[in-house]
């Protein structure tokens, strides 16, 4: 059994990816505003807003709990509407030695279709795989496309 592994989902949303992806990418202060009942907070650690190389500190709930996450933003691709996150800090990782999560929102029809990556390498086997927080990031794109779209 490997301790090596990466889940992907895609979910469709009617926001453009252009708007998505600037809020995840350069904004993300901004989507405690949008999900409440998933991220309570989003604060600048170092760097800037939208620069690869920043540290973003998040609370969030995960599983029904009150969870905190460092993350490095690794990489910014605005031909692509992509962004790069590894997670440095947090609860995460006392079961994660490594998590990268990347959102891509690509272009469909009058929306976007946006697909989450998350790789990850376990701390030992009996850890799940981080499907529940795959599906906290399907959840978050829904919320910010029902702003995006009411925007």
């Amino acid at each position: 059994m490997s301790l090596f592994g990466k889940v992907e989902a895609d979910v469709e949303i009617k926001a453009p990816a252009e708007k998505f992806h600037e809020i995840i990418s350069c904004r993300p202060h901004h989507i405690s505003n949008v999900s409440p009942g998933i991220v309570q907070g989003c604060a600048l650690h170092e760097g800037d807003w939208g620069k690869e190389g920043s540290v973003i500190n998040w609370d969030y709930v995960h599983d029904g709990k009150a969870k905190v996450a460092k993350e490095i933003i690794e990489a910014i691709d605005e031909k692509n509407n992509s962004v790069t996150f590894k997670v440095i800090e947090g609860d995460l990782m006392e079961e994660y030695k490594n998590i990268k999560i990347t959102i891509q929102a690509t272009p469909k029809g009058e929306g976007s279709l946006v697909h989450w990556t998350i790789e990850y390498e376990k701390l030992h086997e009996n850890i799940v795989e981080p499907n529940t927080l795959l599906q906290l990031g399907l959840d978050l794109s829904k919320d910010l496309d029902a702003h995006l779209v009411q925007a």
